[in-house]
């Protein structure tokens, strides 16, 4: 069967292209954020063209659609649009703007993220982010059922009219439920007659045909979400397969006459799978490819993307768009520049093949993606296409950068923009990262998730994001607000000009908890199947034993803390221990991984070990000593800070050790603890930055994630002794002020230089001893290297805010 091709580009729309629906081979139908719904007619056949109608101008954004299927009291049928005022439109595809609308359907009280229809016509189902999920009689045009979604649901992502009594959603809440229309309650209320759980916000769901044309693996539908997988299901709840092959979210699915199935997501991508198999991909110049329909007439596709153009793709020859046009899609998708920080680790040019090692080897999967270096000098991204069966260049691999042209270093991870974002006044600013590379509605959904505010600011949020970071792009240098970790001179309520404000003193604790769960379970796995092939079963976690550790990483790493943990996650701590002090010591970095973003959540700072001790000196040792097996605690932890030899360190280790120590801080019982074992950690920090130790010199000077977790830390203990007095000695506040003088003679980084800056400032402004001991020991002089290190507006203010105390 041929591949896909492009077939006609739909050009009219002015922002995000959010939901399509193909109803007829002449109709095309979309909504935007730019809060119309558009009617595509097509009035040429070679080569295929559409002119659009605007049928609906709302006064938000819309971002769900559907067809209600003609009948005798509709003979045109009806487009159902809704999105950011609540309100389902029902409207005759041959009204405009200047029309009302047939039927105005109230009853959800925020955006309506999802619309579906049953083949028959005879209701309307419709998903909200208010969490609930409605079904509308298409005959009195009423709410005939209200479908029950128990607990934290959040939002109802994804609706499916199954068939005339069933109906499936999908949630944030990483439950998929099958409804029985036929089981309403006295209240109007249906229960779940079965609720599915999956390991992901579930964004999409699609029916799957059924009898001699069915999907090979017998799935009755489909579902898709945050984890990238595509997920096969029986109506029974029994799971039937996975589809792997996305790299992102996926946003939408959709099923061919041919049972093959199609997905569109954040990936920038489009793919068909047949059977279990990614047959094609379909890269789009796009950042987001949100919506995918199918055309029930002729199996033609349309999709709705973030370059706010909708697109045909078909395998018709007669429909496929001419040559040029073909060729100009083609250089579109060339010519996007790709984020470094996408395709994983950093890209060393130096190891990189040149283009014509292409040539020889060819792809092993369809949407398998490889770099080269090109001829001149540059990074190009392909992408195998299956079909063809050649390398297709999909882009050119640059530095995602903003702002001064540095990155922003924000919860370990790299940024163009870090935002502080005022929502509520009298309290300290949020943390709002940003990528260019990102969708802003997407960063601004998430921030919101992470921070558990309301959904409803996410407009407000998301302009923001594009306000601020307007002239920016991928590749290039832009004038942006100064990058910030603290809460400073950014700070701004969504759409307001941003007021300064004092950085001293701040009492909020520095958390180094971004993480995905994903590539370290995977480096896990690998690393236990290694030992067990080796025959290490002592070392070694049983099959069952992983899987428990691993359902417990996806619901702790990367996610946003909760006040109460996951039940199992002690129990996976325990295991974790295990693998830090019994696995060789260059296998250990995943564990210690694990552990610093497991210390963040309630309960884990109190969980120690009979053999080596309490969290902290589980994380040291396992950092510092090189034994296989660590022994036992023989040794004082002060006494192996002190000794350790520098040289035969893994300074990847040691930072996460430190990040570790670093998000402590999160809990009391963690922040008891840090200050129980001061002595050691500030001591470890004094060593690594050069200050205290025989041997002398800074370790891992020129590594910067842990110079971040250095900085971090010592900030942190600041911190504790300035809201917690007596907590912290002063003649280890004094070994903090030294460590942040070295870091500061011997760094350039703007986010270290501002995290030693603003330890330092933490020791002023506790007035009292600790200021009288700054004026002694001279801090004035590493405070104005620091301002005159650096040309950033942030690092400046804050110097000069620090010599305002030293005048006191």
């Amino acid at each position: 069967m041929p591949d896909f091709k492009l077939s006609a580009q739909l050009k009219g729309h002015d922002a995000d292209v959010r939901a399509v629906c193909f109803p007829a081979a002449n109709t095309v139908l979309s909504c935007s954020r730019d809060q119309t719904v558009r009617l595509w007619r097509k009035t040429a056949d070679k080569p295929p063209a559409f002119e659009a109608t605007i049928t609906s101008q709302g006064h938000g954004y819309i971002n769900s659609l559907a067809f209600l299927r003609a009948s005798s009291a509709w003979p045109e049928g009806l487009i159902l649009s809704a999105g950011q005022d609540a309100i389902i439109e029902a409207k005759r595809p041959t009204l405009t703007t200047t029309d009302n609308a047939d039927r105005l359907l109230i009853g959800h009280g925020h955006n309506v993220c999802a619309l579906d229809t049953s083949s028959r016509g005879a209701y309307v189902v419709s998903g909200s982010w208010d969490g609930k999920a409605l079904v509308w009689d298409t005959e009195k045009w009423q709410i005939s059922a209200q479908l029950v979604h128990a607990g934290e649901v959040k939002s109802v992502w994804a609706v499916l009219a199954y068939d005339e009594h069933t109906v499936i959603t999908g949630s944030a809440d990483t439950y998929i439920r099958i409804f029985d229309l036929r089981q309403v309650n006295g209240n109007g209320e249906v229960e779940p007659r079965r609720t599915l759980s999956t390991n992901s916000v579930v964004r999409a769901l699609c029916r799957l045909p059924g009898g001699i044309k069915g999907h090979p693996s017998g799935a009755d539908f489909a579902s898709a979400g945050n984890d990238g997988i595509i997920q096969l299901w029986k109506m029974n709840g029994t799971q039937v397969g996975a589809l792997h092959g996305h790299d992102s979210f996926i946003y939408s699915l959709a099923c061919l006459p041919t049972s093959e199935i199609v997905s569109a997501g954040e990936d920038r991508t489009l793919r068909v799978w047949r059977g279990s198999e990614c047959i094609q991909t379909i890269t789009h110049p796009a950042i987001s490819v949100w919506s995918v329909a199918v055309c029930p007439e002729n199996g033609d596709i349309v999709t709705g993307a973030s370059d706010n153009v909708v697109r045909v793709f078909t395998r018709n020859a007669d429909r496929t768009a001419p040559p040029e046009m073909l060729s100009h899609f083609e250089e579109l998708v060339r010519s996007f520049a790709i984020p470094q920080q996408q395709l994983g680790p950093s890209i060393n040019k130096e190891r990189l093949n040149p283009k014509s090692w292409l040539l020889n080897h060819p792809g092993k999967k369809d949407g398998q993606v490889t770099t080269v270096l090109e001829d001149d000098g540059s990074i190009g991204a392909y992408q195998w296409s299956l079909g063809e069966q050649r390398w297709v260049h999909v882009g050119t691999v640059v530095d995602s950068t903003g702002s001064s042209g540095r990155k922003v270093q924000y919860n370990g991870r790299e940024y163009d923009y870090v935002f502080d974002v005022d929502i509520e006044e009298g309290k300290p600013p949020l943390k709002l990262p940003y990528n260019l590379s990102e969708n802003p509605y997407e960063a601004a959904t998430k921030f919101l998730g992470d921070n558990q505010l309301p959904i409803s600011y996410i407009d407000e949020v998301a302009k923001f994001i594009i306000t601020n970071t307007k002239g920016a792009t991928i590749g290039q240098t832009a004038e942006a607000p100064p990058a910030d970790s603290f809460g400073t001179s950014s700070q701004s309520q969504p759409g307001q000009t941003t007021q300064p404000k004092k950085y001293l003193p701040y009492r909020e604790y520095l958390a180094l908890t971004q993480a995905k769960w994903e590539p370290v379970t995977k480096k896990l796995k690998s690393l236990n199947e290694k030992h067990l092939l080796a025959g290490n079963k002592l070392i070694a976690m049983n099959p069952d034993g992983v899987n428990r550790l691993e359902a417990v990483l996806k619901t702790t790493m990367g996610s946003p803390i909760q006040k109460t943990s996951p039940p199992a996650l002690l129990e996976a701590q325990r295991s974790v221990y295990n693998l830090i002090t019994q696995w060789p010591y260059g296998d250990r970095l995943p564990a210690l991984d694990v552990l610093r973003c497991f210390v963040a959540w309630p309960g884990s700072a109190s969980l120690g070990d009979n053999k080596y001790g309490n969290v902290v000196s589980i994380a040291l040792r396992g950092a510092l000593d090189i034994q296989d097996p660590i022994p036992s605690t023989d040794t004082p932890l002060t006494e192996l800070i002190a000794s350790f030899d520098a040289s035969k360190l893994n300074i990847n280790n040691v930072m996460m050790a430190l990040r570790t120590v670093t998000n402590l801080f999160a809990t009391a019982e963690g922040r008891k603890l840090a200050a129980a074992e001061a002595t050691a950690i500030i001591s470890l920090i004094a060593r690594i930055a050069g200050v205290e130790g025989d041997q002398g010199g800074p370790i891992g000077a020129d590594n910067l994630n842990l110079q971040i977790a250095v900085t971090s830390a010592s900030f942190n203990f600041t911190c504790l002794a300035l809201n917690e007095k007596g907590s912290v000695d002063l003649e280890l506040l004094m070994l903090l002020y030294q460590v942040a003088e070295a870091v500061i003679r011997r760094q350039n980084d703007p986010e270290v230089l501002f995290r030693a800056l603003m330890t330092l400032g933490m020791l002023l402004a506790m007035g009292g001893d600790a200021l009288d001991l700054a004026k002694t020991l001279e801090v004035g002089e590493p405070i104005g290297e620091a301002a005159k290190k650096s040309g950033e507006a942030r690092i400046k203010a804050l110097a000069q805010e620090c010599l305002g105390y030293l005048k006191q």
